[in-house]
C-alpha cells in the first residue's frame, strides 16, 4: 500500500517530503564516525531544501564546527513553481527581515549560506545563517544552482521523487560526493544499477528496517497505514540512502553457513530439507531467495534479493549483474533461453542481483 502511494505521489509530482531530524542525524553520523574528517574543510550543498521547514540545513548548521565545514549552502524552490499548490505560509524569519520582498517571496527560490560566527557569540550555528533570494526559482537544473553544485564538494538532500533520474544524473555529471534519499526500487533502473555494479554508488547506513517517516503538506492524501494522524507523518517502506561516502557497515562481511548446512538447518522452509538449491532456466546461476541463505562455499553465480545490497560487502562479493522481468541487458552473463528475468521451471521470479564470492 505504501509503495503504491509513493508511486502515485511520484506520478502526480507531489514531491514535498521532509526528512525527520533523527533520520538525518543517524545517517550522517555513520559517515562521520567512520571518518571524522569526511566533512572537514568541505563545502556542503543542500539543494531542494528549505531550512524554514526542512531539517537538513538545521542539522548541518548545528554541527558546522564539529564537522569542520568550510561552507554550508542550501537552496529552496519557489512556491509558484511547485506542482502541488497548497496553503502558502510566510514565516516570521522572512517577514521580519529587511530583505523581505512581497514580489519575490513566492516566485524566487532562496539561498542560505553559513561560513562563520556572524552573531558574535563565539560559535557557528543555525543563528549565523545568511539568506537572500535567488535570481530564479531554485530549480536544481538551473544555471544558478548548477554553479553552486560545481562549487560544492558534497551534495546532500532528499531530492524530488519525480525527478530522481535527473537529479542523480546532475550529480554524477559533476563527479561529486553525495548522500541522497530514494526508493530501493531505483536499484533496478538502467541508469542506476551500473553505478552500483561498478562501485560508483552504494547504499548508505539506512533507515530503521527500511521504513522512512516524512512530514508533508499533503499528508491527508494518504490512507491508514501510510498516514499517521497522531504524528502527522507518512510512512514509506523500502526507502534507502544512496551515497558514495564510505561508512563502516558497508565493510562488514555477512556471517554465512555452508551450502550443506543451509540445506539442513536453514530457518527458511524454501531451503531447508531440499536436495539442492534451485537453478534458473535461463541463466547459469542458483536461486538464493534469502540473503542469510547465501552459501559461503559456493563459487558460482548466485541470484539474491535486491535487498541484499543493504548488507553487501565489496570485499566479500562481486556484483555480476541484475535480472528482472522488465529489464534487459544488465545480467552480465548470457541467457540460455533468450528470456530475460529469473525463470525457474517456467515461472518468473522476483528481480535478483547476480553475485559471486570473491
Amino acid at each position: 500500500m505504501a509503495n503504491e502511494k509513493l508511486s502515485e505521489a511520484k506520478k502526480a509530482k507531489y514531491d514535498e517530503f521532509y526528512t525527520q531530524y533523527p533520520d538525518i542525524e543517524k545517517e550522517i553520523l555513520a559517515y562521520y564516525e567512520y571518518d571524522s574528517d569526511v566533512f572537514r574543510g568541505k563545502t556542503v550543498l543542500l539543494p531542494c531544501d528549505d531550512p524554514e521547514w526542512s531539517n537538513f540545513t538545521k542539522f548541518f548548521a548545528q554541527n558546522f564546527e564539529r564537522f569542520g565545514l568550510k561552507k554550508l549552502i542550501s537552496t529552496s524552490y519557489a512556491d509558484d513553481s511547485k506542482t502541488y499548490k497548497g496553503y502558502y505560509q510566510l514565516t516570521l524569519f522572512e517577514m521580519n527581515d529587511q530583505k523581505f520582498d512581497q514580489n519575490k517571496t513566492k516566485k524566487n527560490g532562496k539561498i542560505f549560506t553559513l561560513t562563520h560566527d556572524r552573531t558574535g557569540d563565539k560559535q557557528v550555528n543555525v543563528n549565523d545563517l545568511e539568506w537572500n533570494y535567488l535570481e530564479g526559482d531554485g530549480d536544481f537544473r538551473s544555471a544558478e544552482v548548477t554553479k553552486l553544485r560545481d562549487e560544492a564538494d558534497i551534495i546532500i538532500t532528499n531530492p524530488p521523487f519525480s525527478l530522481f533520474h535527473e537529479f542523480l544524473a546532475w550529480i554524477i555529471e559533476a563527479d561529486k560526493q553525495f548522500v541522497i534519499i530514494s526508493n530501493l526500487n531505483a536499484i533496478t533502473y538502467k541508469d542506476v544499477f551500473p553505478l552500483i555494479k561498478n562501485d560508483k554508488m552504494w547504499l548508505g547506513n539506512g533507515f530503521s528496517a527500511g521504513n522512512a517517516y516524512f512530514s508533508t503538506p499533503f499528508a491527508n492524501y494518504y490512507g491508514d497505514g501510510v498516514y499517521y494522524p497522531e504524528t502527522g507523518l507518512v510512512k514509506f517502506r523500502n526507502v534507502c540512502w544512496f551515497t558514495n561516502l564510505e561508512h563502516g557497515r558497508r565493510h562488514q562481511p555477512l556471517p554465512l553457513m555452508t551450502m550443506a548446512d543451509n540445506l539442513r538447518y536453514s530457518k527458511h522452509k524454501q531451503i531447508r530439507g531440499k536436495a539442492s538449491y534451485d537453478r534458473y532456466d535461463n541463466y547459469d546461476a542458483i536461486e538464493v531467495p534469502f540473503t542469510d541463505a547465501i552459501p559461503c562455499d559456493y563459487d558460482g553465480v548466485m541470484g539474491v534479493p535486491i535487498s541484499f545490497l543493504d548488507k553487501y560487502c565489496p570485499e566479500q562479493f562481486e556484483i555480476i549483474g541484475l535480472i528482472a522481468g522488465n529489464i534487459t541487458g544488465l545480467a552480465g552473463i548470457p541467457t540460455k533461453t533468450g528470456k530475460d528475468g529469473p525463470y525457474i521451471n517456467g515461472k518468473l521470479k522476483y528481480g535478483r542481483i547476480l553475485i559471486r564470492k570473491r
